[in-house]
């Protein structure tokens, strides 16, 4: 479903240090971010411009949404109505060309709420219909494209989750996944920044009856197209999830396989299937390769975990060739080390890292 809530449940979060050659890694912190473990800098993604976007936890362990421009120059904020102790807050996922950021907020009473915020400043927020109002429920928007429809979705009072598109006049379409279960945990998520692209195809996961994961395309007309990738697990747990698309409809992605390890895949628009591993990924449960961000060119960024669980940064271009990187500083023990999470069309990578005091730093990797 959620990616971060994913790979929190694989036990990823994990990296070493050193640089690859050819390139500069730059770190940055938030204003205002704290530096005890847990805190810091998220770094989300990356627009075409080279804006980046995430949110910051503080000194509370409350979040903030920001904005960073290339010239480094912050813009942070908190949607009214965000929860102001430690766990709540505003989380920025995705941001679009026309400079409106799209997230959510956990209010005082831990549920999710969605959000957008123009280039003016002007903040809207919003739930999507049928979600529930307890604590994890709610609404996720994860994603929004150039024509500002936000995609994501919310988990009704049985903890169900289901897909939803917010059109730009405040209008709501909402869907569920073929075969997603109706049980609490299950149901119907979308990938997230890049989950909803310029056409206005979305892509995500959904959780079956068995809580196994497959992957769903759903066109701008609605229709499903459903898939599990080669070497998908069918044990609860396991399965397939993807990571967003691009202009083209190509979808990146992970599989969990029958032994809980974890490989790449790239799935092309004629239902192609392409499966990768990074030759020095583990090959035990909750390690192995794990995409993340897909630019316009079709390559591929994220982290792999080795088999003394550290996980380092790649990038596979689109002939499949890869490189592996760290961010500077990271640390170097378990739970720690740098998470790439997006690449843009110039090349240029952001994720966060996590210090060897469990800190997290934003950074920028370029070409």
């Amino acid at each position: 479903m959620n990616r971060q809530e994913i790979l929190t449940t694989l036990g990823a979060f994990i990296l070493a240090s050193g640089l690859a050659i050819g390139q500069t890694i730059t770190t940055f912190d938030a204003p205002g971010a704290g530096t005890g473990a847990g805190q810091g800098t998220f770094s989300e993604g990356i627009s075409s411009a080279g804006t980046m976007f995430g949110y910051y936890v503080d000194a509370r362990g409350v979040a903030h949404g920001f904005v960073r421009n290339k010239n480094g120059d912050f813009l942070t904020l908190s949607a009214p109505g965000a929860g102001t102790a430690a766990g709540q807050g505003t989380f920025g996922f995705s941001f679009n060309p026309a400079g409106t950021l799209a997230g959510d907020y956990l209010d005082a009473k831990g549920a999710y709420h969605g959000f957008e915020r123009d280039r003016d400043g002007t903040i809207t927020t919003f739930d999507a219909p049928g979600a529930g109002t307890a604590a994890t429920q709610g609404t996720l928007a994860l994603n929004i494209n150039p024509s500002g429809i936000i995609a994501g979705y919310d988990f009704d009072a049985s903890g169900v989750a289901h897909g939803f598109l917010r059109h730009p006049n405040g209008k709501f379409t909402t869907f569920n996944a073929p075969g997603a279960g109706t049980g609490a945990g299950q149901g119907t998520g979308t990938a997230s920044c890049i989950g909803l692209n310029p056409e206005g195809e979305v892509a995500g996961a959904y959780i079956d009856t068995s809580n196994v994961l497959h992957g769903y395309l759903r066109s701008s007309n609605g229709s499903f197209t459903t898939f599990s990738a080669p070497g998908a697990g069918t044990g609860a747990g396991q399965g397939t999830d993807t990571d967003g698309l691009n202009a083209t409809g190509t979808i990146p992605g992970i599989y969990v396989d029958s032994s809980g390890v974890i490989h790449g895949f790239v799935r092309a628009t004629d239902g192609a299937f392409t499966t990768f591993d990074v030759s020095a990924a583990g090959t035990g449960p909750g390690q192995g390769t794990l995409p993340e961000g897909l630019n316009p060119q079709g390559a591929i960024t994220g982290a792999y975990l080795d088999s003394s669980n550290v996980a380092h940064g790649f990038l596979r271009d689109r002939q499949g060739a890869i490189t592996t990187f760290d961010a500077p500083d990271a640390g170097t023990g378990a739970g720690q080390g740098t998470f790439p999470l997006l690449n843009n069309a110039s090349g240029q990578i952001t994720g966060y890292s996590i210090d060897m005091n469990g800190v997290y730093h934003g950074f920028l990797r370029m070409p």
